[in-house]
């Protein structure tokens, strides 16, 4: 019996290591991507400007574009889970109809929940998200906001015009 709870153990053993040793690793890199606000200093808020390079689920780098409207700012799992069902009827060219753009942070996820979970889930949706892998960046974007709350800015050639936070798909449906 010792020889058999051994083997278990053994094997979750060597199993969590060969997760890790496939999964445990970012291809972030940081040099590609970066994040600009303005006035420098300030908090992001109303008259702000922003301008960000930052990949999307795919891994590809998107450059935040002038003629974008809206940001949605997804700071926790929880708003994850609203956009992600709120998004699931939407048809493929929903969000650049609305001139809208997804970023949601994932800094705080262990890189391994990142590439097991994560990303995968992620790569399965119909739209393009962008992502934060930065702790600093999110920080960034965080403070001042009701970051358990969906944040949606207004932009008009990046300026931030206003600022709104959401619970609900409804919510966000409405705003949209």
């Amino acid at each position: 019996m010792k020889n058999f709870i051994f083997a278990i153990l053994a094997l979750l053993i060597i199993g969590a290591g060969v997760l890790y040793a496939l999964n445990g690793s970012s291809n972030y890199d940081k040099r590609k991507y970066s994040l600009k606000i303005a006035p420098k200093g300030s908090n992001f808020s109303v008259d702000s400007t922003i301008d960000f390079t930052l990949p999307d689920q795919f891994d590809k780098t998107n450059k935040l574009e002038d003629t974008a409207e809206r940001l949605i700012f997804v700071f926790t799992k929880d708003t994850g889970h609203i956009i992600k069902t709120f998004m699931a009827d939407k048809k493929d060219s929903y969000l650049n109809d609305k001139k809208a753009v997804i970023v949601a942070d994932i800094s705080a996820m262990p890189v391994i929940i990142q590439n097991t979970f994560a990303l995968p889930d992620l790569r399965q949706s119909n739209y393009k998200m962008m992502l934060i892998y930065d702790k600093s960046m999110a920080k960034r974007l965080k403070k001042g906001q009701d970051a358990k709350k969906i944040i949606v800015m207004t932009l008009k050639n990046k300026k931030v015009i206003d600022i709104q936070a959401v619970a609900s798909a409804e919510e966000l449906e409405k705003l949209l």
